[in-house]
């Protein structure tokens, strides 16, 4: 009884207190109960999708709105998973299961390759090296086309499941692990890891940081490998969910994804990337329906992200928590933009908004 009473203590304080945790739950429970309300196949197939990308986006998040690296070639980590997952499964027989964790560990070894870079370039100059990686192992894929199957790619991979239900239910439970995993590690107020501050110091001014005993080198390092791992897991859920991998997990504009969903969300979030993809993405797949769709739905989606970058510069997630959530001043807890107290010290709050990092 006394463990149900700190759960029921702990859920209202930390999740029904705060807005944008209150509608993450909501959004959680919808993922789980609209696939069994609208069990159409093109719906679950959209929705695991958006799980993978959105995946793919909130570890680009991680290294870049959190540390600071710059990386245009994200694709390097979620296209080396994706090969690995494919080659094991095909030339060793090695069911999903084995074949995702191990090409994780692929992409964690990419991880390392491209944080070498990092440990001289900065800016904008780290962002055009990372670019060139993708393009490196796709000459690979070309060059040894006997292995890699070339332009046509490798297909035949094994389901995750029997069946596409339990694959999205599968993938959904990963995602929202992985989520959380990421979110803890950049939680400044976290009081089990102290990361986040870190991270934080790092992307402000690596030098400053570096000057105050912060091993940076370390902690570059370990955002690149936690990256590449979250990015190659994605990779590797998407061969065996597509059960095809090419040339196309490879490309540019793949990469630039990445970056155009955690914009429109909000950077440095995690769940803005989220958001990012679940609205971007099913509006594009929509738009594929309208004769003219195909033409028209990557310049409707520019139009979109310029709307968004012109009223909501920090993205749409932070946009919406500065409407509805206020920080008391005295002792930093958020609030029901509504309230007129603090929920914590009682102290009394400003309606106008705060910014917050």
């Amino acid at each position: 009884m006394r463990y149900i009473r700190w759960f029921y203590w702990k859920f209202r304080s930390d999740i029904v207190a705060i807005p944008w945790r209150l509608i993450s739950l909501f959004f959680v429970i919808l993922l789980i109960v609209l696939p069994s309300i609208f069990p159409h196949p093109y719906l679950i197939r959209t929705l695991t999708l958006a799980l993978l990308y959105s995946l793919f986006a909130a570890s680009w998040d991680f290294l870049a709105g959190f540390t600071g690296q710059l990386n245009l070639g994200h694709a390097f980590f979620f296209g080396a998973s994706a090969y690995a997952s494919a080659l094991l499964n095909v030339n060793y027989n090695l069911p999903p299961w084995a074949a995702v964790p191990l090409s994780t560990v692929v992409s964690v070894a990419a991880g390392l390759i491209l944080c070498m870079p990092a440990f001289r370039l900065r800016g904008i100059y780290l962002a055009l090296v990372t670019l060139v990686f993708p393009f490196i192992l796709s000459g690979f894929v070309h060059v040894f086309d006997n292995f890699t199957g070339g332009e046509l790619g490798i297909s035949g991979l094994a389901r995750l499941t029997s069946k596409p239900m339990f694959d999205y239910y599968i993938i959904l439970a990963v995602t929202v692990v992985s989520l959380l995993i990421m979110w803890k590690f950049t939680d400044t107020r976290s009081k089990l890891l102290r990361t986040g501050v870190l991270l934080h110091a790092i992307r402000e001014d690596e030098i400053t940081a570096r000057a105050t005993g912060i091993f940076t080198t370390r902690y570059k390092i370990m955002a690149f490998c936690i990256s590449g791992f979250f990015g190659g897991l994605a990779g590797g859920l998407y061969a065996h969910f597509i059960r095809i991998v090419g040339p196309s997990v490879l490309e540019l504009f793949f990469s630039f994804n990445a970056l155009l969903w955690t914009v429109f969300g909000g950077i440095t979030t995690i769940y803005g990337a989220v958001a990012g993809v679940f609205i971007l993405y099913p509006v594009t797949e929509l738009l594929r329906i309208h004769p003219m769709g195909e033409e028209m739905r990557f310049m409707i989606q520019a139009i979109i992200m310029i709307l968004v970058l012109l009223f909501m510069p920090q993205g749409l997630t932070r946009w919406i928590r500065d409407h509805i959530e206020n920080e008391c001043p005295r002792c930093k807890l958020i609030n029901f933009v509504t309230r007129k107290v603090c929920r914590g010290c009682r102290a009394p709050l400003y309606l106008e908004n705060r910014s917050r990092s």
